[in-house]
């Protein structure tokens, strides 16, 4: 697969859209001057849109058969599985607000926390050692 791909680009496209969802919820996480109802809304709706992304750069990352030690290792985790029922729960109407999609990553899965942020940081490490600027310049047409 060439460093140019554009079906790698495109996957690109979903890990920013998921990455940014992740900045949205570490920035209200720091916030000083968020009331406490605001916080824990928008944490909710920033965390889960950012797992839900996440699970669609795997499905992607799949599809496509990459490859790359660290983030393999770490999609071998059971913690995967719940993530892609965790994005069902985001993405298709639950009855409960607790519904056991949300609930069970939480509360199954294996140091989940630790575990979708080191995901997200790798495959952050990963594009950008793909896309060197040469590379990313020559995917637009763009003498470096």
């Amino acid at each position: 697969m060439a460093i140019h791909d554009p079906a790698v680009v495109a996957l690109h496209r979903y890990y920013i859209w998921a990455n940014r969802m992740r900045s949205h919820f570490d920035d209200l996480l720091q916030a000083k001057d968020v009331e406490q109802e605001r916080r824990e809304i928008e944490s909710f709706l920033y965390m889960s849109y950012w797992y839900a992304g996440l699970y669609v750069v795997i499905e992607g990352w799949r599809e496509l058969g990459l490859s790359e030690p660290t983030i393999d290792e770490l999609l071998r985790s059971p913690n995967v599985e719940l993530l892609r029922r965790y994005r069902h729960g985001v993405f298709h109407f639950q009855r409960d607000y607790f519904d056991d999609r949300f609930l069970a990553f939480m509360t199954k899965g294996a140091n989940t926390v630790d575990w979708v942020r080191d995901l997200t940081l790798n495959l952050g490490r990963y594009f950008l050692q793909r896309f060197d600027p040469a590379a990313y310049g020559a995917l637009r047409g763009v003498d470096q």
